[in-house]
């Protein structure tokens, strides 16, 4: 199995530059969404349309997540999932989800839904930044010329 790219669709700020970042070392790209949106019209670029149910897209990029394949997500329970099957997960802001991070962001998500469930009022994550794109973009080149190589 070759290197690819999965993208949460729906709600990813950084579509264009997971594009871009793919064009670049020719690896193939599948936006996975609940609707149809445009993608670029290229070879390297599928866009897969699932079913409206209840977690299909999230469903539908486990099943194909593997140690060849990059999962951009801020999904903390789908980035859990895909990295049970070996997947890189890299969220919007850069950050790299890994097996002995994301045990503690499951959990706080859990208390923070907890904590709105009980009419807590808190906030949700900082707005979306310029530096977040940037890390984004250096955490997606890395983690590819490492899968690269093998590493």
């Amino acid at each position: 199995m070759s290197l690819r790219i999965l993208v949460d669709g729906d709600a990813c700020p950084v579509k264009e530059e997971v594009y871009k970042v793919a064009f670049r070392h020719e690896v193939p790209v599948s936006v996975v969404s609940n609707s149809p949106f445009r993608v670029p019209q290229h070879p390297l670029v599928e866009r897969v349309v699932v079913s409206s149910g209840f977690d299909a897209a999230d469903d539908w990029i486990a099943e194909a997540a593997g140690p060849k394949t990059v999962v951009v997500t801020s999904d903390i329970l789908l980035a859990d999932r895909c990295i049970k099957f070996g997947a890189t997960v890299i969220g919007a802001n850069g950050k790299r989800f890994t097996a002995s991070s994301i045990g503690a962001a499951v959990a706080t998500r859990a208390i923070m839904q907890d904590l709105r469930a009980g009419g807590d009022v808190v906030g949700g994550p900082p707005p979306f930044a310029k530096q977040d794109r940037s890390r984004f973009l250096q955490a997606l080149d890395e983690a590819l010329v490492r899968m690269k190589r093998g590493a």
